[in-house]
């Protein structure tokens, strides 16, 4: 017993001094975020910062700190990856549970991994190479090398695991019982789909859709590769943009001076961005503590 008694309290040690380190982590990177974002805005007004269409903070003489053109073009391709993967992955989900058979699932779910597992900077070369020349070229044919579009499937592409494991998870939460009574009472394999599955694991379906999104907006090596590094506001997906994190990757991989008002922008755009994933995790729990249903 008291063996047993000392190991427990081991393993209480162990996991509580992995919860701190992963505490630790966190706060460092907030406080290192927040210093080196107060250099910064001690030289740019914070308004000028949020306000600003024009970002233009490495070249002289005209220079400007206007983060808007980040933050379109990251929103640019945060939408499009999210057209292109919630509706197909879903459908993917519903289909997997649904419809599909145990020997299709067995095959599918490994592939499905290994889509996962694809480094993110394969995704960045296969749009350039592939989607941009192979694809869209032929039908627009004004497209650029770099564009949003291309970038924008890529990055959709990449999260598109996410959002099938997550909601079809969601979908296999609700009880068995559910969907048998919605067959008893004569639907059909798409009414008990749409109309009673996907309603009872809606809290975890948006949620799903949500973190996917938060993943989308913090991609950095596919917009660096893609996109371009083109800060502009435009509706226009055939252009080039730059992404909050694609310009964090292009003053980290130059000749920026340590300590330079240039080199301190890194922290503020990387300071919004946190506040941006930040705020889609906080709603994306509150719709499931909201909506959660409870079975027994």
């Amino acid at each position: 017993m008291n063996s047993k008694s000392s190991s427990n309290k081991w393993v209480n040690y162990v996991l509580l001094l992995a919860t701190l380190i992963s505490v630790f982590t966190t706060v460092g990177i907030i406080v290192i975020l927040v210093t080196d974002s107060i250099h910064f805005f001690a030289e740019v007004s914070i308004i000028d910062f949020l306000t600003g269409l024009k970002w233009n903070p490495l070249i002289e003489p005209n220079k400007s700190y206007g983060v808007l053109p980040l933050v379109g073009g990251t929103m640019m391709i945060t939408l499009g990856s999210a057209l292109i993967a919630i509706p197909v992955g879903l459908g993917s989900a519903i289909y997997l549970t649904e419809y599909s058979s145990r020997r299709f699932r067995k095959i599918i779910k490994p592939i499905m991994e290994i889509l996962a597992g694809v480094p993110t900077v394969v995704y960045g070369y296969f749009a350039l190479t592939f989607i941009t020349p192979k694809i869209l070229k032929p039908i627009f044919p004004e497209i650029q090398t770099f564009n949003a579009l291309s970038a924008s499937i890529a990055v959709g592409i990449m999260i598109l695991p996410m959002v099938i494991s997550l909601s079809e998870d969601a979908l296999n939460s609700v009880p068995d019982s559910i969907r048998q009574g919605a067959y008893a009472m004569g639907s059909t394999r798409f009414e008990v789909a749409s109309r009673v599955m996907v309603p009872s694991a809606l809290s975890g379906i948006i949620s799903s859709f949500i973190l996917a999104i938060s993943r989308a907006i913090g991609e950095t090596m596919i917009v660096a590769i893609a996109a371009g590094m083109r800060p502009q506001l435009t509706a226009n997906f055939l252009k080039p943009v730059q992404t909050m994190t694609g310009y964090i990757v292009q003053v980290s991989l130059g000749d920026t001076p340590v300590g330079s008002l240039e080199y301190y922008t890194i922290f503020a755009v990387g300071l919004l961005l946190f506040l941006m994933t930040l705020a889609l995790n906080i709603i994306s729990h509150w719709i499931l503590m909201k909506y959660r249903e409870v079975y027994h």
